[in-house]
């Protein structure tokens, strides 16, 4: 019989098996046991003694009951047919505590994490990945660092107060302290020097299986999901898990470690709800503004940020004040396989406009063509965002406190129901302080705004401040993503990151068949575990020789096409405070849930079909696509929760994001998006913070 735990020889054997040596090392390759060991001691420990401790006892009955032999004196070919036999659940004796397939699977888990995540692992050179860098940096490379106030040293009041040091409220800090204005900018996280963020491949915010690698940790931090309805709700209490529907937190919010696509909404977008109607069970509506009104804003942020991209790539855009300031990157091959597809579709493609210095800008270096790119820091802080430009440019006024790993429990009124300020807790501790705020300004990201909102109850507001109408929280939207993958005779990936070429914008708009789609582009450079993840064809070996061989041979010439669906918003899909779970320092935690709306659905299977099409087109022998993504989620893309409008019975804030009612109380994220566009948001976030963060200093 086997024995228990990572040196159970039964289970090594089998390990052995699912992912063996042949011309490369397998997962027996002893530059590997040390991960082996800290994974089966802490995230594999569960798959080791629920499954593969238990089913190696049976799968040595197994071989003695077929063979007469121990596992280990039957020859290679021998054990592969034992497993065969177990992937088949196909035993001929009996199995207790675990099935042979679960045992499997957990078996090929623990040996393909290890295998292709863990760094210097011979799987890398093996498929052709390589983290880099594949570059110079141009300029000495300088990581950002932020000066924090400690908590108990900010002042008990300033002109504003903000809450969220992401998009939205980093780039309002620097428009108003330039202004003038003495402001407390307040994070639930920490700011997370670039060596603090680190490079695990199996936790991380594109791959989270483990983890995430920026905040909020899981202490004491839960939400509830409460999915479409049709099932009991559930207590979330792992950050990184789906159901949890984080946004990175830390200062500069997902923007520490985003693709930085940077898109700007098409003219189209600001009236879907003239140009296509209100479909039924939804809540799609124009904007208050339009592109005109925008776009010096949108000119603004890309020239402060820092954008690289060709501003007359794609037609369907609006007109634009500037070129973008820097020139995008190159095509790579897969950018020359697809612009060879596109040609014969007839379509209109381009490079993706990227908040990435393709050039050093503004005293920065450039990409450093690493493989490591979105879910990472960058490594020569080349991604633009909020706190590497507008939160430094804000502290170097002298007139910013940056407060950290502090959360904004509540906002307060006075007794005519008035913003007076914020009531902040620090997370560590427990410390409350009441910070006084001529002006308030939220920007905590779509779920987290509502929440505070809705959190923020008095007796002039006992259904939460702003939400007078029932608005605060409604017609919350994520994106709906599509994707395709197609197989060609040659490498089409060369490791030169960030990996991103190529996109169309044709597919945006389809008012003839009342599809309201989205950009489809490529992919960037895949950790060699997240291919193994989501880029394998159908049918692929799951374990052995054969299953190597695949990720070998398949690795580099596999293309990824993909993109996000407009979302068509539903007054369903919501935050709401959930009833009796509390955060560890005692305050309501977000609810939320909802469904797609179908006509989403629809499109969406439109959608992928015509990135199978380009594939196709573009020389791929074999393609392939997974069906509409499932459960509703709002993920990284969250908006919608706080929608600008001018009505105030549809809406929560005016055409400026100042909560109708309120001349004081501000949102600036992607709480105000009407809806979502067919694009990354974060353009838009960025430059709607400027828009209003203008105004709010003009008076």
């Amino acid at each position: 019989m086997s024995g228990e735990g990572v040196d159970d020889p039964i289970a090594r054997a089998a390990l052995a098996r699912v992912l063996p040596a042949d011309a490369h090392a397998g997962i027996d390759d002893p530059g590997l046991e040390p991960r082996l060991r800290e994974l089966a001691a802490t995230h594999h420990r569960k798959y080791w003694e629920r499954s593969i401790n238990p089913g190696s006892a049976h799968l040595e009955v197994e071989a003695q009951h077929r063979h007469q032999r121990s596992i280990l004196d039957l020859t290679s070919d021998e054990q592969d047919a034992l497993l065969t036999t177990i992937e088949h659940s196909a035993v001929e004796t009996e199995w207790a505590d675990v099935t042979p397939y679960r045992f499997l699977d957990a078996l090929i888990k623990v040996a393909t994490e290890v295998f292709y995540a863990t760094p210097g692992t011979p799987a890398w050179p093996m498929v052709g990945y390589e983290p880099g860098p594949s570059r110079g940096a141009g300029v000495a490379i300088s990581h950002t660092a932020l000066s924090t106030t400690e908590f108990g040293a900010i002042d008990d009041g300033y002109d504003a107060v903000i809450i969220g040091a992401g998009p939205g409220g980093g780039t309002a800090a620097g428009v108003l302290c330039e202004a003038g204005l003495r402001v407390l900018l307040v994070d639930r996280d920490e700011f997370q020097h670039y060596d603090d963020v680190g490079r695990d491949h199996l936790a991380n915010h594109r791959l989270s299986t483990y983890g995430h690698n920026t905040g909020p940790d899981d202490d004491g931090n839960p939400r509830v999901y409460a999915g479409d309805g049709s099932h009991d709700e559930l207590v979330v209490n792992k950050p990184w898990d789906m159901m949890w529907s984080n946004n990175a937190m830390t200062v500069g919010g997902g923007a520490r470690v985003y693709q930085g696509m940077a898109w700007r909404l098409l003219p189209e977008d600001f009236r879907l709800a003239s140009i296509y109607g209100v479909p039924d069970r939804s809540s799609l509506a124009d904007w208050p503004l339009d592109y005109d009104e925008l776009e010096p804003y949108y000119d603004r942020a890309e020239w402060e940020l820092g954008v690289c991209g060709d501003g007359s790539a794609h037609p369907v855009m609006g007109h634009r004040s500037r070129p973008y300031p820097m020139k995008p990157f190159g095509l790579d091959p897969e950018g020359e396989r697809l612009a060879e597809g596109a040609k014969a579709l007839g379509l209109n493609v381009g490079p993706v406009p990227l908040l990435i210095n393709s050039e050093p800008y503004n005293g920065r270096a450039q990409c450093v063509g690493c493989g490591e790119c979105v879910g990472f820091a960058c490594p020569s802080d080349a991604k633009n965002g909020s706190w590497n430009t507008y939160v430094i440019a804000a502290l170097q006024t002298g007139r910013c406190d940056l407060v950290t790993g502090t959360r904004a429990e509540q906002i307060t009124v006075d007794a005519a129901g008035r913003v007076t300020g914020v009531d902040l807790v620090q997370w560590a501790t427990g410390a409350r302080r009441h910070v006084r705020g001529g002006q308030v300004v939220v920007a905590a990201g779509a779920m987290e705004s509502a929440r505070l909102l809705l959190a923020s109850r008095s007796g002039a507001h006992p259904d939460g401040i702003g939400n007078g109408t029932d608005q605060v929280g409604r017609h919350l939207q994520g994106h709906h993503y599509v994707f395709a993958f197609g197989l060609f005779d040659d490498p089409v990936i060369d490791m030169n990151g960030p990996g991103v070429t190529i996109g169309t914008c044709d597919y945006n708009h389809d008012p003839a068949s009342g599809v309201i789609g989205g950009a489809i582009h490529n992919e960037v450079i895949k950790l060699p575990i997240l291919h193994h993840a989501w880029a394998l064809p159908p049918g692929t070996p799951r374990w052995g020789l054969d299953a190597k061989s695949a990720m070998r041979d398949l690795y580099l010439r596999t293309s990824h096409l993909y993109g996000p669906i407009q979302e068509i918003p539903t007054p369903d899909c919501r935050i709401t405070l959930a009833d009796g779970v509390l955060d560890k320092h005692g305050a309501p935690v977000a609810k939320w849930g909802g469904a797609y709306h179908p006509d989403t659905v629809k499109a969406s299977d439109v959608h992928r079909h015509r990135a199978q099409a380009w594939l196709q087109a573009s020389g791929a022998t074999e393609t392939w696509m997974f069906p509409p993504a499932g459960p509703f989620g709002a993920g990284q893309h969250q908006a919608g929760t706080c929608r600008m409008g001018d009505d105030p019975v549809t809406s929560v804030t005016d055409r400026w994001g100042r909560v109708h009612g309120h001349d004081n109380l501000w949102v600036m994220d992607g709480s105000l998006h009407v809806s979502n566009g067919g694009f990354n948001p974060v353009l838009s976030i960025y430059a709607l913070a400027l828009r209003a963060a203008e105004k709010l200093a003009s008076g």
